[in-house]
């Protein structure tokens, strides 16, 4: 059995490279070609312009929803953002970086 030490969010690029062989798992493989936009490097610097904000209300799982959505208009920003209620200030300085990719 094995024991679950920590849990932490991560986005889908990260989980193809966690996941190691593809290949052995076709419905992962699958799953995370459909709905994986960028690449790692893509996606880990778009995680680290988010976390550069300094922003108490964007926290690390909603950051990983952000880089696995890319949300190109304020209202899927808001429904990222639901449980935090962002200005329109943070809301689109979230949507200037994530338009970079």
């Amino acid at each position: 059995m094995t024991n679950i030490l920590s849990m932490k969010p991560v986005h889908f690029a990260e989980v193809q490279e966690l996941a190691g062989d593809l290949e052995a798992r076709p419905e992962l493989r699958d799953y995370l070609k459909h709905f994986s936009k960028i690449s790692k490097k893509h996606a880990d610097e778009l995680a680290e312009k988010l976390r550069a904000m300094n922003n108490a209300k964007i926290r690390e799982n909603s950051i990983v929803k952000v880089v696995d959505l890319l949300p190109r208009d304020s209202e899927a920003v808001s429904k990222i953002f639901s449980d935090v209620s962002l200005d329109e200030k943070e809301t689109n300085e979230i949507l200037e970086i994530v338009k970079e990719y």
